[in-house]
């Protein structure tokens, strides 16, 4: 995954907005536990994934195991990939390990670990406020300008402008042919 150097104050944004955005729309509080804590059972994943699109996780393992949580955090993963995320897109589900006890590995590791997972959040973001049968909360995308850069934010804005636009001149051309009109809103 690509993300450029920036100062901890716009990570700190995007970590914010991330947490707003996934508890907005699951409904469901981190409580005390920090931005890994709360992901890493991938628990909370699978049911913002299946918020965004419904029925795209079949189950979660809410078994209080590490390996429960890898399987969740795969089928997260996996689920991201149905929706049409990139393997470049995706975090690796060893990003959410907690690497606290280790005394080998530094703060720069685990902090480009969790950038990993902020970046995975803002692709899901993306495609779900593309999404024409998603009417959840949005994600703010500006809070991750910092993390990803400005030119990668707009770029992707007017992409995403165009995919809508686009989804709901399908939908007119659709509605018209079911209603025996067959209009090509395109034209």
């Amino acid at each position: 995954m690509e993300w450029r150097e920036q100062s901890s104050v716009s990570c700190e944004e995007a970590y914010s907005e991330a947490q707003r955005w996934i508890e907005a729309v699951t409904k469901k509080k981190f409580g005390s536990k920090d931005f890994r804590s709360a992901l890493e059972n991938g628990v909370l994943l699978c049911e913002l994934i299946n918020k965004i699109k419904p029925g795209v996780v079949k189950r979660v393992n809410r078994l209080p195991t590490p390996i429960a949580g890898l399987d969740n955090l795969n089928v997260f993963l996996k689920a991201c990939g149905k929706l049409g995320l990139k393997e470049a897109q995706l975090f690796h589900p060893g990003d959410l390990q907690d690497l606290s006890s280790r005394v080998t590995v530094k703060d720069q590791e685990t902090s480009r670990r969790l950038k990993n997972v902020l970046i995975t959040i803002y692709w899901l973001g993306r495609r779900a406020q593309c999404d024409c049968f998603y009417d959840g909360p949005y994600l703010n995308f500006k809070a991750f300008e910092g993390l990803l850069g400005t030119a990668l934010y707009k770029v992707n804005s007017q992409k995403c402008v165009l995919s809508i636009s686009f989804m709901k001149h399908e939908l007119n051309f659709l509605v018209d042919s079911r209603n025996g009109r067959t209009r090509n809103p395109l034209l």
